[in-house]
């Protein structure tokens, strides 16, 4: 059973927020430790979103130096990859789910207010946009580990408003 509550973002307060990341749509971080997954748009030489692979997916190492690098095979394709599918050719808008977590579609959507891409989402059946995702672990193994919840920062895109939604999986 999926389970949507309304909370507090309550990701340890001394998580870093990634700041001067061009293009970044969202972010996730996890309680194991400080580093951060992040989820950018993908585009060529024009400026203009990827097709074939809109969402350019890496770890910024914050528990080390700072530096970043792509997700490995494992991680790419059981845990943090993203299956991404084009829905409208002439709007290039994408929909797309995690590969460990199928039930949450997610939309990538060119805003026709500033025209950047945004990611977004519905949760308790209102539409809203995706900044940061965050998930607390508490044991299991490698391949199964034991998540509690995901917190999910978002936007409602009318009011302007910023919340947080737990999922409960």
């Amino acid at each position: 059973m999926l389970l949507f509550v309304l909370v507090g973002f309550t990701s340890d307060n001394d998580f870093p927020v990634p700041t001067g990341i061009n293009n970044m749509l969202f972010y996730v971080q996890r309680s194991l430790n400080k580093n951060t997954i992040i989820y950018q748009l993908n585009t060529n030489k024009d400026g203009e979103v990827n097709e074939e692979e809109p969402i350019k997916i890496y770890w910024v190492n914050y528990a080390g130096k700072g530096d970043s690098e792509p997700l490995n095979y494992i991680q790419r394709k059981y845990a943090y990859g993203v299956s991404v599918r084009l829905i409208d050719t002439e709007k290039k808008t994408f929909s797309f789910n995690f590969v460990s977590y199928k039930k949450q579609v997610l939309y990538l959507i060119k805003s026709p207010v500033d025209k950047k891409y945004k990611v977004l989402s519905y949760f308790n059946n209102k539409l809203v946009i995706v900044n940061r995702v965050y998930i607390h672990i508490e044991g299991g193994a490698f391949w199964t580990p034991k998540v509690k919840y995901i917190d999910v920062g978002v936007k409602d895109p009318i009011k302007n408003e910023d919340f947080t939604e737990r999922v409960i999986p």
